[in-house]
């Protein structure tokens, strides 16, 4: 079974939820990522997302695109990616990751060597920001074909014929972009996330993860009363930047101290 499966299955029987955590690969060097990934699982990160440095990042607000230009000038790529998920997986075996980014890199090595090189590098789960449903099948199936969930974006404005068209292939659990732009902007509102959660689960038994805006222990505590999990990215990625002068152990000490206050506000 999938490593996002079993997980997911877990935190259900255990009545918690889910915390999935975003890092750019390589940000602020590539020193930093893998020490970062392991410290985010030791204060209670259930999946790691892990986002490809990518030179357009159209879906991503000024935070993260820095942190996708800081890896970049360290010339980190999927493939160095992959070979960092490699990597950890050297320690650790049960903590799914997902490779977070944009259809240029993938459609550049081609969705057969793709699939087989993430496969074999232990990555768990794909998340393709601009390749729509209408052009991911191909994609879709050579990600079926070695083990690997295909994981979508749903959105506020998603409408019911196009959320059912996607839940359709979609695997791992359904990603929900709780605020209308990119990553890093607005505020929550609350109402709006019940409201389009309770209509998508009439579509799917997949799990429901939220992100967008959750910048906290509260944040996330209060998306997760109505779905399965948080993601979160941009804190992460804002406090990487702010700290990229300082050492790699203070980077990944502050990273961790902000995963352990939202996985309280998680469990509480």
């Amino acid at each position: 079974m999938n490593r996002i499966t079993e997980r997911m299955n877990a935190l259900k029987a255990s009545s918690r939820k889910a915390f999935v955590a975003y890092l750019v690969s390589g940000d602020p060097r590539p020193s930093v990522t893998l020490e970062a990934m392991h410290e985010l699982v030791r204060q209670g990160v259930d999946i790691i997302e892990l986002g490809i440095p990518f030179s357009d990042p159209m879906a991503e607000g000024e935070v993260i695109q820095l942190g996708h230009e800081r890896a970049l000038s360290h010339n980190v790529s999927l493939t160095s990616s992959m070979a960092l998920v490699k990597q950890f997986r050297e320690q650790n075996t049960q903590t799914p990751v997902i490779l977070m980014g944009y259809a240029n890199p993938i459609e550049r090595k081609g969705y057969e060597t793709f699939a087989d090189s993430a496969s074999d590098a232990g990555v768990d789960g794909v998340l393709t920001v601009d390749l729509p449903p209408e052009e991911a099948r191909d994609l879709n199936e050579e990600l079926q074909r070695v083990g690997l969930h295909n994981i979508f974006l749903l959105a506020p404005t998603t409408t019911p014929a196009r959320i059912h068209e996607i839940v359709s292939m979609a695997s791992g659990f359904v990603y929900y972009v709780s605020l209308k732009g990119v990553t890093g902007a607005g505020h929550l509102d609350l109402n709006s996330v019940k409201q389009k959660l309770g209509e998508i689960r009439k579509m799917t038994d997949l799990p429901l993860c939220v992100g967008f805006g959750i910048k906290d222990g509260a944040s996330a505590k209060a998306v997760s009363e109505h779905g399965d999990g948080a993601v979160v990215g941009s804190v992460f990625v804002d406090k990487m930047g702010k700290l990229a002068d300082k050492s790699d152990e203070e980077i990944i000490k502050a990273v961790g101290e902000i995963a352990a206050n939202i996985r309280s506000g998680l469990d509480n």
